[in-house]
């Protein structure tokens, strides 16, 4: 099958399409025929990473898996004998491993059939930014309806996302975000778009009880300062600069939630019980996934480069098949 391999560390550069062995499912996995995949910027730091990333593994003894890619739509072509649910043939949705490629494995707990209004596109956009904005504003900032709720970096994947769900949670929602991506934003409805080239939402008198920073480029006593008394500022996101800068922020963002029960900082992980909430939404009409540029397989090293670019106003596709 025909996949995108990273060889080595330090740019998109590195990631190249290869012809590899197609992958065997083991008896609680499930083979899919990928139709579109989605990058996320856990792609762009594993690219980047480097020195880091490989202390990393080796601290947590996993192995390294060369392909890249996490989110996914397609066909389920096999399943393994324990998997109970999917059956070859149906549509799916949700994370596996090594999604830049013709075949990729799955678990069958990360896996939903797709909805019918969505394309294998939009569904492929839903699985790490849809779960990191559900997270990060009902269980980390254990949003409430009627609060206030400022997102700090509207525009991208995981920020057009939050927009939705924390007015589906029945939020006061106001989103901050660049000129160029005030339009999109404001067409899912949040109450208020502020364009941060013209406005500084932080020294405004208005307090939020809820702050969800995706952008990561505003000082934490800066949002600390727009927080209500009991207000939680929740961190999601991390500059895409050097992975000194990257550690450096994760760091002080890990120390600080020691010392302030206001900041909390937390990595999403994909869940089953989340992606079935993320589908009712999808079905419910209040969730609907948002995609800035879409390119083909051979084409992932462009797509990387451009969402670590910061300027991808959503999503970013890959179409498989």
């Amino acid at each position: 099958m025909k996949a995108i391999v990273q060889d080595g560390y330090g740019s998109a550069d590195v990631l190249q399409l290869r012809e590899i062995d197609k992958p065997v499912i083991a008896d609680d996995r499930v083979l899919l025929r990928v139709r579109a995949a989605s990058v996320n910027a856990l792609d762009w730091h594993t690219v980047h990473g480097a020195l880091l990333i490989r202390l990393i593994t080796k601290l947590l003894r996993q192995p390294t898996f060369p392909v890249r890619g996490v989110d996914v739509a397609g066909d389920v072509e096999a399943v393994g004998k324990n998997v109970t649910r999917l059956r070859p043939g149906d549509e799916v949705f949700g994370i596996a491993r090594g999604t830049f490629a013709e075949y990729a494995t799955g678990m069958e707990d990360r896996l939903l059939t797709k909805p019918p209004q969505l394309s294998f596109g939009q569904a492929a956009t839903i699985g790490v930014a849809g779960a990191t904005a559900l997270q990060g504003l009902r269980d980390k900032g254990q949003l409430k309806p009627g609060q206030r709720v400022l997102i700090y970096g509207a525009g991208g994947g995981v920020g057009t996302f939050a927009v939705q769900i924390a007015k589906a949670l029945g939020a006061h929602v106001t989103a901050v975000t660049g000129t160029r991506n005030v339009d999109v934003i404001r067409s899912l409805g949040p109450d208020e778009v502020v364009d941060y080239t013209q406005d500084d939402v932080t020294r405004r008198p208005q307090r939020y009880d809820v702050i969800l920073d995706i952008a990561a480029t505003r000082s934490l006593a800066d949002l600390r300062r727009v927080l209500t008394p009991n207000g939680r500022l929740v961190l999601a996101g991390a500059p895409k600069s050097s992975w000194f800068a990257v550690f450096a922020h994760l760091l002080f963002a890990l120390v600080l939630s020691r010392f302030d029960r206001r900041v909390v900082f937390y990595v999403a992980a994909v869940s089953h019980d989340d992606l079935i909430f993320l589908k009712e939404l999808v079905v419910a009409e209040k969730l609907s996934p948002v995609i800035d540029r879409q390119y083909a397989l051979s084409e992932v090293p462009e797509a990387v480069r451009y969402l670590g670019s910061g300027q991808a106003r959503a999503k970013v596709v890959i179409n498989v098949a």
